[in-house]
């Protein structure tokens, strides 16, 4: 069988991952602060590629009503739900990652604290407790701050994403994303 051809350069970026990796998020994940950044720096490929993919969208849409290929409904209506429940359904991934790192890290940050309560009057131990707690802090301060970079990155997509769908409203029946969608407003 032959091998399945990988989408190269525009294509690449444009067209939804089919099969999206699982990534197993553990407390390590979350002191790692570079594979942190990494993992959310995939996930926000989404929303930095959105009005080049909401263009792509709409030029396939004319196309098709160009060659007059009715499929029963508006086929943008359909585009636009389809890219709506990917966005949603990546902000959710992205905030379940962030705010369960934000835990780990401040566990880690109060076990060292109550450590350095407890211990001996040691003088080296001492400046070890604190000089991981003052690294938990940065950490967790690094983590804190990805909440604030994700309601940016939120925000924007989600005015590209009226710009390019004006007319879209989510559906009732799914009450997550009309909660996404009033909270964007």
């Amino acid at each position: 069988m032959p091998p399945k051809q990988q989408l190269l350069g525009s294509l690449a970026i444009q067209t939804p991952v089919q099969t999206p990796q699982i990534v197993r998020v553990s407390p390590s994940t979350c002191h790692d602060l570079s594979l942190f950044k990494e993992i959310l720096r995939e996930y926000r490929r989404l929303d930095d590629t959105i009005i080049m993919r909401l263009n792509r969208a709409n030029a396939a849409v004319r196309d098709k009503e160009r060659l007059q290929d009715s499929t029963g409904g508006n086929v943008q209506d359909q585009a636009c739900l389809n890219m709506w429940r990917e966005l949603v359904s990546n902000w959710k991934r992205r905030t379940e990652l962030v705010e369960y790192c934000v835990k780990v890290v401040d566990q880690s940050l109060n076990e060292k604290r109550k450590a350095m309560d407890t211990q001996s009057d040691d003088p080296r131990t001492q400046r070890k407790i604190q000089a991981e707690i003052f690294a938990d802090e940065v950490k967790r301060t690094q983590v804190h701050n990805e909440l604030t970079v994700e309601s940016i990155v939120r925000k924007r997509a989600a005015d590209a994403f009226r710009s390019r769908c004006q007319f879209f409203v989510p559906p009732t029946t799914d009450p997550e994303a009309r909660e996404v969608w009033n909270a964007a407003q």
